[in-house]
């Protein structure tokens, strides 16, 4: 499994901000400075869709002001893109931070609020991870204890960098094999496979995106190749991207994800079996079997 690139895509004029927006990306996000709204419809579409675009949702606007119908665009062309909008205190800005929310906006940076380096880079650290997290609220109607939603959110933002099954223990500071507990006694599947339908959801999500190739979503996702990603799906719903398309791919991956739920819950909730009968109290269970009345 490859560590996908991470581009940080940059539409805004403010110079200072861009700086600090550099110093808050180094080094989890290589940084690409886009002219103006023309032209980042191509760099979303060339990007790996994991990527991270932050842009002045009011660029180009002017005297006029207002949001930029080019950014209400933008999110429609590319649903699966992770948007975080940065701008300054324009007016009527309170009632825009709802509207971009309505739009697809997953995060917003007040830059004159948040005027360090370090505020700004808990923006990007809670922006990486939000699609996947609003996916599992939005597809998954299952009910978790504590300790199973806080897997699953650092599952999710995990698998949105890189992430493989050795790190997660570590990102919630626990040892190997106090994960693998909770996770059996949250109903979820080990931790290794957990990861791999954590990747089948973000992939699912971003091929109900036309706009992305499937090879741009297999690296993505952490895949080597397209290869690599079919043979993944065909593992778990028999389906290739195609097919998977046709049917609505994250409806059908989330489906067998809930599946997948439910059998690692039925294993939490059936007993074990009893301990074998050994040594001089064999006999006598077996008698007790085979003649209960003359025992008793």
């Amino acid at each position: 499994m490859r560590n996908p690139t991470r581009p940080l895509l940059v539409l805004h004029a403010d110079r200072v901000f861009r700086e600090r927006l550099r110093r808050a990306a180094h080094p989890r996000f290589e940084a690409c400075w886009v002219p103006d709204w023309a032209a980042l419809p191509d760099a979303v579409r060339s990007a790996a869709p994991a990527g991270i675009v932050v842009v002045d949702p009011y660029h180009g606007q002017g005297s006029r002001g207002g949001l930029a119908p080019e950014l209400y665009s933008l999110l429609r062309a590319f649903p699966s893109a992770t948007v975080v909008a940065a701008f300054s205190n324009q007016p009527g800005w309170f009632h825009d931070i709802r509207t971009l929310g309505e739009w697809g906006v997953v995060e917003v940076i007040d830059i004159v609020a948040e005027d360090t380096t370090e505020a700004v880079r808990r923006r990007l650290d809670a922006a990486r991870g939000r699609p996947l997290r609003s996916l599992l609220d939005r597809g998954i109607a299952v009910p978790f204890p504590g300790r199973g939603r806080a897997i699953l959110d650092a599952a999710g933002e995990l698998v949105a960098v890189g992430g493989h099954a050795r790190n997660l223990a570590a990102a919630l500071h626990l040892s190997p094999a106090t994960l693998l507990r909770w996770c059996r006694s949250s109903g979820l599947p080990v931790p290794r496979r957990l990861l791999v339908w954590m990747r089948l959801l973000l992939a699912a999500e971003m091929l109900d995106d036309p706009g992305q190739t499937v090879s741009n979503v297999a690296l993505a996702c952490g895949y080597s190749s397209d290869d690599a990603l079919r043979r993944a799906l065909h593992g778990v719903v028999q389906m290739g991207p195609t097919t998977l398309r046709q049917r609505g791919a994250f409806r059908v991956i989330s489906a067998a994800f809930v599946d997948a739920l439910a059998e690692s819950r039925r294993a939490v909730e059936e007993p074990a079996p009893p301990p074998p009968v050994v040594g001089m109290w064999a006999g006598k269970a077996a008698a007790v079997s085979r003649h209960p009345a003359r025992v008793a």
